[in-house]
């Protein structure tokens, strides 16, 4: 079984999207709408990897990066935007995102970013 997924999104149909090409894949996902939810989660779910959008209600996403980073320095996130701005991208590497993905989402993208994100994120660990 391949590792478990936590998708934050306020988005139902991005939420459902993600689900769909993640457990094509053979990923396990578990659901967040918005930050706290999210950061709930990912403490009693431990996901292996966050997919997390920027945009949310309640809790930017970058607040919610930089708190996900706070509990867990070895936390794997890839943010998924449709804010394509450089500024923003290197907002997203300097809060200690592994990846950026675009909104609309493209099956063969998100895969390569999760594999990348989740193989940087093992390297990590054995240092």
């Amino acid at each position: 079984m391949k590792p478990k997924i936590l998708i934050v999104d306020d988005s139902a149909l991005s939420r459902r999207t993600l689900r769909r090409i993640l457990e094509s894949t053979g990923y396990e996902v578990v659901e967040a709408d918005d930050g706290m939810a999210a950061l709930e989660l990912y403490f009693l779910e431990k996901p292996r990897l966050v997919l997390l959008d920027l945009v949310m209600t309640g809790m930017y996403g970058i607040d919610v990066l930089v708190k996900l980073r706070e509990m867990d320095q070895e936390a794997c996130v890839i943010v998924a935007s449709a804010d394509i701005q450089s500024s923003t991208r290197k907002m997203v590497d300097d809060a200690g995102a592994l990846g950026f993905i675009n909104k609309p989402f493209v099956t063969e993208q998100v895969v390569a970013a999760v594999e990348r994100a989740l193989e940087e994120g093992a390297i990590g660990e054995t240092n």
